[in-house]
């Protein structure tokens, strides 16, 4: 038991060290506006819409109100049964090949495909600009958003600039959960990693590339490519069947890395806001569809993880009641508690979350496991269901 707990203590040491380095290395880009660039390139920013009628005009009126001269907006409505394509409509977009503000209608979804990626893939074809922008309906975008991120990806020569948005909770279970995301950015993440590589041509070429892959990763929710970077990589085609497409194309750009090309996460609160979910039922749902894939094919990552979690953030806090008073586990259990504590109220002060959350870490971390849990059940049987619609997947050890 003894040699058990040091572990624990040991790993949670280090996953600490590793948010106290990420947090000088995830910062925010400096906040610029269009009076800040020379001669802007045209963006081509892509919002792909499937049943978004209650979340779409939000997005829609900030990413028209940008401060950035150079830009047309392309929505694609991916058969949606509600009147997304008349919200569109009624804010100036036509249904034409020619103009700054577009509305597409999305053909049949193909085999081997998921809905977002189809939609997105079609978007990106129909797009002109230098720079694509993907940015997802739920999201909400300040004026200088847009010029910020041009600002940043041009000065870093970066071909992939992935926002990391300020997440907006107002449920419980949105108040629970949605602050674990930072969790996992910021503890799980090696950032460290991917600076090294930025700052570093030689170092970039000497990592092999399924290491570079393995650490690379970004956000569907804002991700500014620059075009021909995107068609090298693939774009999503490439990810076609993946169903956090996000993370996927992010490890593809990582293991380019030797190539030149340049992939850069940041903090987005300057650049995008969020609500990904409003209910329970939509947060579980989500995060099932989320959580196993973003693993690919590899059970025994999926498994080893998940193992990790329980080990070394649940059950140290089951403990917690019987510790005081015992002569030694006892005070290794109250060291693992206050180090995960620790850590979140860390991140809470950085990314100013929940305080709900990180109060009750043992059960949001429980929660969070259990919806794990079931995103890897139903990946295992009928699969999970996002939209309407069904996805399976594979898996390898």
């Amino acid at each position: 038991m003894f040699v058990v707990h040091l572990v624990i203590v040991g790993i949670l040491l280090i996953w600490l060290g590793t948010l106290l380095v990420n947090l000088c290395i995830f910062r925010r880009a400096p906040t610029r506006t269009a009076a800040d660039l020379v001669d802007p390139p045209l963006v081509s920013i892509l919002v792909p819409a499937r049943d978004e009628e209650h979340r779409l005009a939000p997005c829609l009126d900030s990413l028209l109100a940008q401060d950035y001269p150079n830009r047309e907006i392309l929505v694609l409505d991916d058969h949606s049964t509600d009147r997304t394509g008349e919200l569109v409509l009624a804010r100036g977009f036509q249904e034409s090949a020619a103009g700054p503000l577009r509305l597409l209608r999305g053909t049949e979804l193909p085999a081997g495909w998921t809905g977002k990626g189809w939609a997105c893939w079609q978007l990106a074809q129909a797009a002109r600009g230098e720079f694509i922008l993907f940015t997802d309906a739920d999201t909400w975008h300040p004026p200088s958003g847009l010029s910020t991120a041009v600002a940043q990806a041009r000065a870093e020569r970066i071909d992939l600039f992935s926002a990391w948005p300020e997440q907006i909770t107002e449920t419980w279970s949105e108040r629970l959960i949605i602050p674990l995301i930072w969790l996992l950015i910021a503890v799980f993440m090696p950032h460290f990693w991917l600076w090294l590589p930025l700052r570093s041509p030689w170092f970039a070429r000497k990592v092999p590339r399924k290491a570079m892959w393995s650490l690379g990763g970004s956000n569907g929710q804002y991700m500014l490519f620059r075009r021909a970077s995107y068609f090298a990589i693939g774009g999503h085609e490439a990810v076609r069947d993946h169903l956090v497409e996000d993370v996927a194309l992010g490890r593809r750009m990582a293991e380019r890395f030797g190539d030149g090309l340049r992939l850069l996460n940041c903090d987005g609160a300057n650049v995008v806001r969020c609500r990904m979910y409003r209910s329970f039922p939509e947060l579980w749902e989500g995060f099932t569809k989320n959580i196993r894939a973003a693993f690919d094919t590899r059970v025994g990552a999926f498994v080893g993880f998940g193992l990790m979690q329980v080990v070394c953030f649940v059950l140290p806090f089951f403990a917690l009641p019987f510790a005081f008073g015992e002569a030694w586990w006892g005070k290794w259990v109250i060291a693992e508690c206050a180090l995960v504590w620790l850590m979140r109220i860390i991140l809470t002060i950085r990314f100013s979350t929940s305080w709900l959350s990180c109060a009750l870490h043992p059960v949001a971390h429980t929660l969070a496991v259990a919806i794990g849990l079931n995103s890897w059940r139903l990946s295992k049987k009928r699969g999970v269901t996002w939209k309407g619609r069904t996805y399976t997947m594979g898996e390898t050890a």
